[in-house]
């Protein structure tokens, strides 16, 4: 990304949020450390819009954009690591690994929703059951999450529900985990939004907001 498009984004996200950020101290013992794990990747595109776009580079998108702003916004007080950079398959139990060998605080894995009912929109949160060693907290974060885009961005929230994936079944004695499902790109106007990179910037915006509420840092 060039100088221009950095200075872009970032008078972007401080005129939509207007958030001002309060710095960590020095003696904080660690910063917190965040694993975002982008949906998908390489052979597995995912689910896919009328128009070809594909999940796996909309999650991985939000993620970037997540990566970009702790640096430019909030002076990287989040270890925010990602568990592809690129457009690969990694595989689902090498993505929990991750974060369970970087002791992480928080893991979120992004998708993107598809259903037969084209009207079918807004965003969904999975945790484990409520057998999860941190299901308060994975249910508490997916909350927080899904409050935020549905107040300031206005996408539909359909509630937190019970999955059994495997990224969090392998991750559920780690970390407070959960996978986020951003919208439906079965729906066109949902569609059409995900895959704008304004629209980008600010989910990554406000799930960074949301972590740091829930970490309870600002």
């Amino acid at each position: 990304m060039n100088t221009l498009n950095q200075m872009t984004l970032l008078l972007f996200c401080m005129a939509f949020c207007n958030f001002s950020n309060a710095q960590m101290g020095d003696d904080q013992k660690r910063r917190p450390i965040v694993v975002i794990d982008p949906g998908h990747g390489g052979k597995d595109p995912g689910a896919t819009t009328r128009t070809g776009i594909k999940e796996k580079d909309i999650a991985l998108g939000v993620a970037e954009n997540m990566v970009i702003l702790n640096k430019m916004l909030f002076d990287s007080s989040l270890e925010l690591f990602l568990t592809r950079y690129s457009d690969t398959l990694i595989a689902l139990g090498d993505r929990a690994k991750l974060s369970k060998q970087l002791k992480a605080d928080i893991f979120i894995s992004i998708h993107c929703n598809q259903a037969l009912n084209h009207n079918a929109s807004g965003t969904e949160v999975y945790i484990l059951p409520k057998s999860e060693v941190h299901g308060k907290k994975s249910a508490y974060l997916g909350y927080t999450i899904q409050k935020k885009l549905s107040g300031v961005l206005g996408i539909k929230n359909r509630g937190i529900k019970y999955g059994n994936f495997q990224v969090l079944r392998d991750n559920h004695q780690s970390s407070a985990s959960i996978l986020l499902e951003l919208g439906f790109l079965s729906q066109t106007d949902e569609a059409n939004y995900l895959t704008k990179e304004d629209a980008q910037i600010a989910i990554a915006m406000a799930i960074l907001q949301s972590i740091f509420k829930f970490l309870e840092l600002s």
